[in-house]
C-alpha cells in the first residue's frame, strides 16, 4: 500500500484502517481546498510545498479489533507505571533552546503584543528496539482509552502515532460539534483515581481557556447562527487534565468544511492570539519546526461521518528513534519552570508507548 492510516475513536472497541492501494495521498495548499472531499486527511501547523495537507483515498477500509492486551508495554525493565519515570522526566531542568524560546516568547506578552502564544518543542529519543509502528498504536489504544489514537504512514508525511484529546470538527449532517481545550494539570496520588474531580484551577489556566473559547464562539458565528456553548469542565487525558467546553452546532451546507476548517485552524490551543500575528511569530522564532504536530487529521467525509482531531501528543517514527513533540500556552504571567514541566507531563504520553527509560 502506498499510504495507510488507522484510528481509533475515544472509547471505541475497535479501529478502522483506511488504506490508498494506488499512487500517493493528494496534496492540498489551503484547507478550503478539502470542500466536498472525502478520506482521511492529515494536515500540518504549516502548510508548505515540501509539508502539504495529504488526503489518504480510503480505497480499502476495514474495521480491526482493538479490545484486547495487544498494547501491554514492554521495556527492558518489564511493565512501564507512572511513577519514577515519570517524575525522573518532570525533574529535568529547561534546556537552553526552550529557555530562550520562552524569554523571548514572553517578552512579547510582556510588552501587551499578544495574548496568549503557544510554545512548542521536540525531543529525540532512541529505542533499543525497533517496534513497530502498528505494535505502538495498539499500545497506545490500551494505555488511553479516553484519547483519539492514530498512526499514519504516508511517502511526504512518513509515520506519525497521536494521542490527542482534542476534537477540531466532528459530526454528520445538520449536527456538528467541537472544543475549547486549555489548561494543564497533571493528575498525583489519589487524584489519580477519579476524572481529575477534585482539581482547583489557577487563575492562568481559567484564562487561557476563556481566550480559546472565545475564538471559537466566534469563529462559528461565521457559519451557523445555531450553536450552543456548554462549560468549562474538568477532563481527563492520560495523567493530565484540561478546561474543556463544547460547541454544539448546525450547518446549512456540509460540502463547505474546508472553509470552516480554514477558519478554525490553527486554534488559539496551538497558535494564540491574535491568530495570523502569533502565528507568524511561531514560524519565525521556535527553535524546533512543528511538522505536523499541532495540525489535525482524521476521517473527513461531508456526506457521512467526520473525526477530525487536533494532532497533539504526538511522535514522528523513523525505525527506532523518535520525535516527540509538545507544547503549552503562555500568558502575561506564564513562568518558565512550569511550563517546561507542563511539556514533560505532555510528552510522558508517547514516552510510555516508546517505554523509554532515562539513566
Amino acid at each position: 500500500m502506498s499510504a495507510y492510516a488507522i484510528y481509533r475513536l475515544p472509547h471505541a472497541d475497535h479501529a478502522t484502517l483506511i488504506q490508498q492501494t494506488e499512487g500517493e495521498p493528494s496534496e492540498y495548499q489551503l484547507c478550503s481546498e478539502l470542500n466536498g472531499k472525502r478520506g482521511f486527511v492529515v494536515a500540518p501547523f504549516q502548510v508548505t510545498a515540501q509539508q502539504p495537507i495529504l488526503m489518504i483515498r480510503p480505497d480499502k477500509v476495514e474495521s480491526v479489533d482493538v479490545s484486547g492486551s495487544g498494547g501491554q508495554v514492554q521495556g527492558s525493565g518489564g511493565q512501564v507505571h507512572d511513577s519514577a519515570e515519570s517524575q525522573n522526566h518532570a525533574t529535568c531542568p529547561p534546556d537552553p533552546a526552550y529557555a530562550i524560546d520562552f524569554a523571548n516568547y514572553h517578552a512579547q506578552l510582556e510588552t501587551g503584543l499578544f495574548r496568549k502564544i503557544v510554545l512548542a518543542r521536540c525531543v529525540d529519543e532512541v529505542s533499543e528496539e525497533t517496534i513497530s509502528p502498528m505494535k505502538l498504536f495498539h499500545r497506545a489504544c490500551t494505555l488511553y482509552p479516553r484519547m483519539f489514537i492514530s498512526l499514519v504512514s504516508t511517502p511526504k508525511s512518513g509515520v506519525w502515532l497521536t494521542a490527542t484529546p482534542e476534537i477540531l470538527l466532528e459530526g454528520k449532517g445538520s449536527n456538528w460539534r467541537t472544543i475549547a481545550l486549555a489548561g494543564t494539570m497533571k493528575l498525583a496520588g489519589d487524584q489519580l483515581i477519579g476524572e481529575g474531580e477534585t482539581v482547583c484551577w489557577p487563575t492562568k489556566d481559567i484564562q487561557e481557556q476563556r481566550i480559546v473559547t472565545t475564538y471559537i464562539a466566534e469563529c462559528l458565528e461565521q457559519f451557523t447562527g445555531d450553536f450552543h456553548e456548554e462549560g468549562p469542565r474538568t477532563v481527563r487525558a492520560a495523567n493530565l487534565v484540561h478546561l474543556r467546553s463544547d460547541f454544539t452546532f448546525s450547518l446549512p451546507d456540509c460540502q463547505h468544511l474546508g472553509d470552516l476548517l480554514h477558519t478554525l485552524h490553527p486554534t488559539p490551543a496551538v497558535c494564540g492570539l491574535p491568530k495570523r500575528e502569533t502565528f507568524n511569530f511561531i514560524i519565525q522564532n521556535e527553535h524546533s519546526p512543528r511538522r505536523y504536530y499541532s495540525g489535525f487529521m482524521g476521517m473527513l467525509d461531508p456526506v457521512g461521518d467526520t473525526h477530525l482531531y487536533v494532532s497533539l501528543r504526538c511522535m514522528n517514527i523513523e525505525g527506532n528513534q523518535y520525535h516527540l513533540y509538545a507544547g503549552g500556552g503562555l500568558l502575561k504571567d506564564s513562568i518558565l519552570e512550569q511550563e517546561w514541566q507542563e511539556t514533560e507531563a505532555k510528552l510522558e504520553t508517547m514516552r510510555r508507548c516508546i517505554a523509554i527509560k532515562k539513566m
